[in-house]
Parts: C-alpha cells; sequence; structure tokens
C-alpha cells in the first residue's frame, strides 16, 4: 500500500488564496456582468521595467547563438547578479554581506518554505498571528506541528499582533528556536524600528535562535530610520537567514526570480555539540534540488541595478504607494479605521459593524463588486481585520474608492 504524507491532511480546508478565488468565481458566474475590480492577491499590475525586458531580450537573442549560448548554469546564481545584490542591495547599506552568501532563487515564497529542510523537527517554532499563511502551512506539511484548533496549530508559539502592540510582536518569554519576521509586514503593512529588530537579533543570538527575515517589501520603505534588511543590525550575521525578492520591487511575479541570505558565519550545533554551517546546508540543498533560474530571467534580474533600471523601479514603487495613500485617505473618509499602507504596499483595516471577515469579504464583493482579502486567512488574530493591496491600476483603485466610498461612507 504505497503511504503518503498524512500532514497534509492537516491543512486547513483550503489555503487562502484558492478560497478567494473560489468565492470570486462563484460571484462571477452567478453576475457575469458584474465589474470586478480585484485587490486582494498581492500580484503586480505595472509592466516590467524597459531596462528588464530589455536585458532579457538580449539574452533570448544569446541563447539562439551557439557562441554565446548557456545551458545550465550556477544553483546559487550568476556571479555577476550576486555581486549586483551584495554590492547594492547589501555593501551599499553598511551591512558586510558578500556575494558567496546570496542564493537566486524562483521565489522568496518557495524558499522560505523550503528552508525547513535543512532543519529538524524537535525545533520550537515561531510566527506573528496573523502571518503569512506560507510560514505555518509549509510547517505543516513538513511535519513540525499538531493539528490545528480553533484556527491554531499545535506546536507552534503565535504571537499575536494588533493595534495594541502597533502590529508587533513582543519577545517570546519562553525559549524559541526559529523565528518568522516579516517587515514591512503581509498582511499589516507594519514596520520595525531599529530598536525592535535589534532586541530579536539579542534575543536569537542569546537563545541559540535563527531568525527567518522575510524583507520582500523593504522597497517600499521611505522613512529613512527604518532598517530594510536586518543584517544593517549588530550580530545579525549571527542569527538570521533573510529572504528577498524582485516580485514586488521590479514586477517579476510572473517572471520569477528572488534571492536568500545565508551568512557563512551563521552555525547551529547538532546533538553532540558540532557547531554546523547553514551556508554549507543550503548550498548542498539547492545543489541537490534546484537546477537555478534561467539566465534570460537572471539578465533581467540584472538590469535591475543599472542606473535606468534603478531610476524605473523608484517609478513603481511611488505608483504603488501612491494608490497605498489614496486608497488609506479613501478608507478614512468613508468612516473606516485603517492602518499601514505608507512604507507598504498593504493596508490593514478594521472590519466594521463587528462583521466577520469573510462576512465583510462578501459584502465587499456584492454590493461594490471589490476584492480584498479576509483578515482570518491570515490566522485567528486576523478575524476583524482585512487586508487590501495597492497593487492595481491608478484607474481601478480609484474606481474601488468611489464604489467603498459610496456605500460605507
Amino acid at each position: 500500500m504505497v503511504a503518503i504524507n498524512e500532514n497534509y491532511l492537516k491543512l486547513k480546508a483550503g489555503y487562502l488564496f484558492p478560497e478567494i478565488a473560489r468565492r470570486v468565481k462563484a460571484f462571477s458566474d452567478a453576475n457575469p456582468d458584474a465589474p470586478i475590480i480585484k485587490l486582494g492577491i498581492g500580484d503586480v499590475t505595472e509592466p516590467l521595467p524597459e531596462a528588464c525586458c530589455a536585458a532579457m531580450q538580449k539574452a533570448v537573442t544569446e541563447m539562439g547563438d551557439r557562441a554565446t549560448f548557456k545551458g545550465y548554469g550556477p544553483e546559487q546564481g550568476y556571479p555577476w547578479l550576486r555581486e549586483a545584490i551584495a554590492a547594492q542591495d547589501f555593501q551599499a547599506r553598511g551591512c558586510e554581506i558578500d556575494a558567496a552568501e546570496i542564493f537566486v532563487s524562483d521565489g522568496a515564497k518557495c524558499d522560505s518554505g523550503n528552508i525547513l529542510d535543512i532543519f529538524g523537527k524537535e525545533n520550537t517554532i515561531a510566527v506573528t498571528d496573523p502571518v503569512y499563511p506560507v510560514y505555518v502551512d509549509t510547517n505543516v506539511m513538513a511535519g513540525n506541528t499538531g493539528a490545528a484548533v480553533d484556527g491554531k496549530y499545535g506546536g507552534l508559539v503565535y504571537m499575536p499582533i494588533s493595534a495594541e502592540n502597533n502590529f508587533t510582536a513582543a519577545i517570546p518569554s519562553q525559549k524559541v528556536d526559529l523565528i518568522y519576521l516579516c517587515f514591512p509586514n503581509n498582511p499589516t503593512g507594519a514596520t520595525a524600528t531599529r530598536e525592535h529588530l535589534q532586541a530579536w537579533v539579542d534575543y536569537a543570538r542569546e537563545h541559540g535562535a535563527v531568525i527567518f527575515f522575510d524583507a520582500a517589501y523593504e522597497a517600499f520603505i521611505t522613512d529613512a530610520s527604518l532598517p530594510h534588511s536586518i543584517y544593517e543590525l549588530p550580530g545579525a550575521r549571527d542569527c538570521a537567514i533573510e529572504f528577498r525578492s524582485f516580485s514586488k520591487n521590479a514586477g517579476f511575479t510572473g517572471t520569477r526570480c528572488a534571492y536568500t541570505v545565508v551568512p557563512q558565519s551563521l552555525t547551529v550545533k547538532t546533538a553532540d555539540g558540532t557547531a554546523v554551517a547553514l551556508h554549507q546546508l543550503w548550498n548542498r540543498r539547492q545543489s541537490t534540488k534546484f537546477n537555478g533560474v534561467s539566465y534570460i530571467v537572471q539578465r533581467g534580474a540584472a538590469a535591475v541595478y543599472s542606473e535606468a533600471g534603478q531610476a524605473q523601479i523608484r517609478q513603481l514603487i511611488t505608483f504603488y504607494l501612491e494608490n497605498a495613500r489614496i486608497i488609506r485617505e479613501q478608507l478614512t473618509a468613508a468612516g473606516l479605521t485603517v492602518y499601514g499602507g505608507i512604507n507598504a504596499p498593504y493596508i490593514w483595516l478594521q472590519t466594521p459593524d463587528g462583521l466577520s471577515s469573510w462576512d465583510f469579504f462578501d459584502k465587499l464583493l456584492q454590493a461594490c463588486h471589490v476584492v480584498g482579502t479576509p483578515g482570518s486567512g491570515f490566522g485567528a488574530a486576523g478575524e476583524g481585520y482585512f487586508r487590501i493591496s495597492a497593487f492595481n491600476s491608478r484607474e481601478n483603485v480609484n474606481e474601488a474608492m468611489r464604489r467603498i466610498v459610496a456605500k460605507f461612507g
């Protein structure tokens, strides 16, 4: 008899975003003429930067010539891309990150799940609540949790975040081993000060813990006092792995390119006290299970670091942040309580009139033909909240806000 991974059976009925898609399809099928505007999933809408397109077009031409054709590339990424990342994303900010510590991949979502391959099942794992669902679901799949009870899985340490604590989790009183942090935060749009991140770094170093730091939205930080990378904090090289993406800053959601930083100085001890470098384990994992990102896509990613690429990306970020400003101000004008949307592309609002987050989802869809994301889909503490994404055209954002203000204002 074939055995399956029964941990998958512990997963809740549907991953958040497929459930949203199911409800939207049902409504659309019943109301085919309804002009639906989707501000739910954080997928970008604006075209790739011209510099990236030109670089990829050139790379396609190279692939058609025997003299410049490329086959398998290095699993860790081409040196010229890793060097550009190290220099501009980290060394320019005073971070001691070397190109050899960067692993180019096909997505931060993939890496944040795959990283569990190099860790054992005995770890105590801490997540915020609400939280990006991938962090929790991949731990369930890996067998690191018990069954779900009242929306929470046994074996995980949940750290509630809400308006009362400014959506930044308190340092746990108990010892934990693996800590998921995401700033700017998905879904709440909150940011972390240097002091807050330093406290986490100090905790991790004291307790021998490892921080998984998701910085996929760092490009949206406009406040000069806020850190873009955890490696801007002293000691972070010894306790943190950072995930980055080209999806939201350069529009690579459909092109797929990201990277993970695993410092060579980051070690953990085995049961017999032997120090093992996580860099070495991740390198082995990637070399065994991953064949690398395509040459064409990596050329496009490298163009992000050109002078033209940087200017074009700033325009994209400014565009989405302006969307966020419009959403934040219009929802506030409608009498809703909103958070985020300043150094992040997400607006986190309290559902009105005591509505549950899914009831508000249905009401917004049916009355306004606008799609958002129910807060409860991000965890039990997300109940009573709702996420609106700034990733859409200006025309759609303005129209969606007009409908919402007309309904709730």
